[in-house]
This record gives C-alpha cells, sequence and structure tokens, in this order.
C-alpha cells in the first residue's frame, strides 16, 4: 500500500525566540514527524514563525537605529532569515530523530515565496502584532517610516519594563492570504521523490508579483492558510495542523467548553458562519481545514496536540473535519 500524503503545519510551541529553547523544543516536533513517517507518512512541513520573525525585525531595527549606515530590513527578508533558521534546527533534529530510529530519509529546507494580492484588504487592517514592546520614542521613528503602531495595555507595558507613567506600543503588519507558491515545482519534486520536505515556512514569504519580478510585501501570511494551500496543490491526502491543544473548542449553549472530536464539512461551516471560532486562534485552522477538504472527497483534516500524533492517528485525540 502506498504512504498516505500528509502536509504537517507546526506550531509556535515547537519553538522559541530563545535560541538553547527552540533547540530542546523541535526535539519534540522531530519525534512527533519520526512517528507520522514510522506510521506510513510522506511529509511535507510548515511551521509558524511568529516570535522568531520579531526578534529577528527587533534585532535588526536596533542595529540600524544604532548604526545610522546601516538600512533597516524588510519583513519580507526577515521572513526570509527565520525560514532559514527554524529549517535548520528543525531539519537537523528531524534527521536525528529518523537516523536514532533507523530510517534514512534526506530532509530538506526550501526558502518558500507565497504570492498575495496587492489589493487584499488585509493591507488596509493589519492586525498581526510584531517585535518587542516599543516605547514612545522608537514607536514614533516607526511611523516616520510608515508602518503601523498600536498602543498596548498598561499592564503589558509594566510587564515589558516600560517605565511606570509611560505607554507601550507594538507594530502591527497585514495578513494576506496566499495565492500561489513559486517553489512548488521544487517542493513537488522532492516530496515525490521520497523525501521530506520543510517549506513555506510562517507561512511563506510573502511577496508581490511585477511583471517578472517579485518584490517582498511588508507582511506575514497566515501559516494554516498556506498549509491548506500547500497541501491542495501537492494533492495530499491529510492536513495536520498540531499545536498545544488536544481539540478545537466552542462555547455551549450553557457556556461551557464543548470538545470538537469528529466533525463534517458542513457542520464546521455552519460553525464558522455562527462565528463560533475565535478569530486570531482557532479560526484560521478550520478555514484551513474546509479550504483543503471541500476541494476532493476523501481527505481529512485535523487539528491536535504536538505531542500525541499517535493517539491522534488512532483518531482518540483531535478535531477530525472529513
Amino acid at each position: 500500500m502506498a504512504n498516505k500524503k500528509c502536509v504537517v503545519a507546526l506550531g509556535r510551541n515547537s519553538f522559541s525566540s530563545s535560541f538553547p529553547k527552540q533547540q530542546e523544543r523541535v526535539k519534540t516536533a522531530a519525534k512527533a514527524i519520526a512517528d507520522l513517517v514510522e506510521e506510513g507518512r510522506d511529509i511535507v512541513i510548515t511551521h509558524s514563525n511568529g516570535p522568531q520573525v520579531g526578534m529577528i525585525w527587533s534585532a535588526l531595527s536596533e542595529y540600524s537605529r544604532n548604526h545610522k549606515e546601516r538600512t533597516n530590513a524588510p519583513m519580507s527578508i526577515c521572513g526570509a532569515m527565520s525560514q532559514g533558521y527554524i529549517g535548520y534546527d528543525l531539519q537537523n533534529a528531524i534527521r536525528t530523530e529518523l537516523l536514532n530510529r533507523g530510517i534514512y530519509k534526506p530532509v530538506s529546507t526550501i526558502i518558500t515565496q507565497v504570492r498575495v494580492d496587492p489589493f487584499d484588504k488585509a493591507f488596509n487592517n493589519p492586525t498581526k502584532v510584531i517585535g518587542k514592546v516599543l516605547t514612545e520614542d522608537e514607536a514614533n521613528l516607526e511611523e516616520k517610516k510608515g508602518n503601523h503602531i498600536v498602543e498596548i495595555s498598561d499592564e503589558e507595558a509594566r510587564e515589558a519594563g516600560i517605565p511606570e507613567g509611560e505607554k507601550g506600543y507594538r507594530r502591527i503588519i497585514a495578513s494576506p492570504h496566499p495565492i500561489d507558491i513559486y517553489e512548488i515545482d521544487a517542493i513537488k519534486t522532492l516530496f515525490d521523490n521520497g523525501q521530506l520536505v520543510i517549506a513555506a515556512g510562517g507561512g511563506g514569504i510573502p511577496v508581490l508579483q511585477q511583471y517578472s519580478n517579485l518584490k517582498g510585501a511588508s507582511a506575514i501570511i497566515e501559516k494554516d492558510y498556506t498549509a491548506a494551500a500547500l497541501a491542495n496543490m501537492l494533492d495530499a491526502d491529510e492536513l495536520l495542523i498540531l499545536s498545544s491543544c488536544d481539540y478545537l473548542t466552542v462555547k455551549g449553549e450553557d457556556g461551557s467548553e464543548v470538545e470538537l472530536k469528529e466533525i463534517s464539512k458542513e457542520e464546521a461551516e455552519q460553525m464558522v458562519a455562527d462565528d463560533k471560532f475565535d478569530a486570531i486562534t482557532s479560526l484560521p485552522k478550520i478555514e484551513a481545514a474546509l479550504d483543503f477538504v471541500g476541494v476532493k472527497d476523501g481527505r481529512s483534516a485535523c487539528i491536535s496536540n504536538l505531542e500525541k500524533v499517535k493517539e491522534t492517528l488512532d483518531k482518540k485525540v483531535g478535531t477530525w473535519i472529513n
């Protein structure tokens, strides 16, 4: 029997903005991926990059402020750096875990560009928080560059070490939907030849197509939507979105949390229409699942716990959408 083709989206709990912590956390992700390989899956992985791309942008912004001859790093370059950095840690951890289990399978990371629409309404309504907490002076500098800034709560400012009585700020950027994945042919070639591929990290580097040129966009793409696009383009059998929770939950009629286990596409669509899901955390996951399973019969998508992959495949945990 042929292996199932599976796209896996790893959440931010697989990584860290601390170098030593990330090298430990990717070991957990590597074990989950190795479990999937042993269970007969051919795999392409995409992943979150929220804390990492924010760390990179903050560091390079600080560097340019202190060295006037240095230019600021565009967000697209920060995204590319995060893909390489996370891919390096992840592919080495997966390679080691597979070899320790007696499995030889090449693991590759592909720096991936994803096309977005310049007229996507997200550019007029940025929502993704990026980077460190800023002082008022730092926030003013960012606004002069044309970046969007929001004021945060007094409690968040205190936690970030902002002096009493002063305000704290964060940069926010757009989160447009993916349209196309430029490196899909390279990803597919490796995937079809038995390699494990890490691609479209952080949702991919958002780019705008200008004739034959690709220009980086100041944005971060939601990785779950790109995972669904990747799974569709590879004609995968499964989409697994792995985070820190066993199930998606919704509010029941009595106000209690109800765990969603196995639901149909139609049930999931109705819950979306009824605004049952949190717009930031769970809605992108369920919409990505629907984007995938709705294209072709026989597909499955699951949102589950990174540390419970075997139980997920046995349908003991996880929100399954069929």
